[in-house]
């Protein structure tokens, strides 16, 4: 007699002894929280994480590596944090490496999971199958995109206003080049609330403000924002700030109170 081969349990990346890939702080509309003072702020933080499953070591990559900014987003967990706490809303946070999966970029995107970042190879990514690549994005990626779709639409559903605000740093030289910003508002569809905090940010004394730099933001190189805010017709902010300002306690601080202090004003200007 003939029996069905037994299917086969997908092998899995993480185990429970590794972190849950999402890390939420402030209220959440999924938890039934609605925002402090009825700001619209989603905030997101695509790179704040340094995490790196057991399974996978340490990548093939020195720990000296490992702390630069191919790694994550420096300073901006810090910074991050202290802004939500600030403004009284939620922030949602990738809690793995980008050298692991990089989830600003699509699936499938030369450097969603890179093989070489800003000169340093990254041996774990160099043969991949595609079983292996697909654990990342289903145990990674996904999580962390289906949250941030799950607090915008709860969010909808109870007719509270939206927008989301994707916090990145930038390292100040890359591929032996200085660059010369402070900070970058990075715009693409509907700018229109983007613009507003860039125009802010200019009057303040003594910043180098960027628009579309150190990048230009776009549906091909970015993922977050052309998803879940360009996709739906939300405003949005796709921030940028160098990283050397926001290394220290002290400067981190700086840039959350001030962040904190233009938002709300451009939100203002925004609605009206």
């Amino acid at each position: 007699m003939h029996h069905a081969a037994l299917a086969q349990e997908p092998s899995r990346l993480l185990t429970p002894a590794d972190p849950a890939p999402v890390i939420q702080f402030g209220p959440s509309a999924l938890d039934g929280v609605a925002t402090a003072g009825g700001l619209p702020f989603v905030l997101v933080s695509d790179h704040a994480g340094q995490a790196i499953p057991a399974a996978l070591g340490d990548m093939g990559v020195s720990a000296q590596d490992r702390a630069r900014h191919i790694a994550c987003d420096l300073g901006m967990a810090e910074t991050g944090r202290l802004l939500a706490e600030k403004l009284g809303c939620v922030l949602i946070e990738q809690a793995y490496s980008r050298l692991v999966i990089d989830c600003n970029r699509a699936p499938g995107h030369p450097t969603s999971i890179v093989r070489e970042s800003d000169g340093t190879p990254v041996p774990a990514n160099a043969d991949l199958s595609a079983d292996a690549e697909g654990c990342r994005v289903e145990e990674i990626f996904l999580p962390y995109h289906q949250k941030i779709g799950g607090e915008i639409s709860t969010r909808l559903e109870a007719g509270l206003p939206v927008v989301l605000v994707s916090l990145h740093s930038f390292t100040d030289r890359m591929n032996g080049q200085a660059r010369p910003w402070h900070t970058g508002v990075l715009h693409n569809r509907n700018p229109a609330f983007g613009l507003r905090v860039r125009d802010l940010l200019a009057a303040e004394d003594g910043l180098v403000v960027g628009s579309n730099e150190p990048y230009a933001l776009t549906d091909v190189n970015d993922y977050t924002v052309p998803v879940h805010a360009e996709g739906r017709g939300l405003p949005y902010l796709e921030i940028e700030i160098r990283q050397d300002l926001i290394a220290t306690p002290e400067g981190q601080a700086e840039w959350a109170a001030r962040l904190a202090r233009i938002l709300p004003r451009a939100w203002e200007e925004y609605r009206h």
